[in-house]
């Protein structure tokens, strides 16, 4: 099992290291000794020798209960993953020949979806001879985005394919 997505540490009879650099379980540094002797007194004491820091020379070890100490890196973690925040995309699909009706009705959804913190994908389906038109496919979408005064357009609008999408951001207060 890996503790937050890194490696695995070297503890105990694990460490192969010649020379280790060991420090107490208080936080006290010991000096250089060889890996034995860092071995030995950590048994000594009932700890674990732990590799902390195996990139510098001679690899940082130090003197811990090992079982704890993943405890709180794993408990640090949760904290970690607890305060992020996520951020949805929603989708809002309109049509070239709207009605006003099922526009506002659009524009009311997206702005639900704003005060949530999420953002809005809009997107314009173009099909048969309507992909003559995208100059409309872009007025509607201008039109979309000032109905909406909490939103700022993220991305204009873009053809690709045949669809043309704009994303919308909260506006930061």
């Amino acid at each position: 099992m890996t503790i937050s997505g890194k490696k695995e540490l070297e503890i105990n009879e694990a460490i192969r290291d010649r020379e280790v650099r060991v420090i107490d379980s208080d936080g006290t540094q010991l000096g250089i000794m060889s890996s034995r002797d860092a071995l030995r007194r950590a048994e000594d004491k009932n700890l674990d020798l732990v590799k902390i820091a195996p990139q510098a020379q001679p690899p940082v070890c130090k003197i811990l209960d090992y079982g704890k100490y993943r405890f709180e890196l794993q408990k640090r973690d949760k904290e970690a993953r607890k305060n992020q925040k996520v951020v949805d995309i929603k989708e809002i699909r309109l049509s070239l020949n709207i009605d006003t009706n099922d526009f506002n009705t659009k524009v009311n959804q997206a702005a639900k979806f704003l005060a949530k913190g999420d953002k809005v994908k809009v997107s314009i389906r173009f099909r048969g001879r309507e992909m003559a038109h995208t100059d409309l496919g872009l007025e509607v979408h201008k039109r979309f985005a000032q109905a909406l005064e909490g939103a700022v357009v993220e991305k204009q609008p873009k053809l690709e394919g045949r669809s043309m999408q704009m994303f919308l951001a909260p506006a930061k207060n």
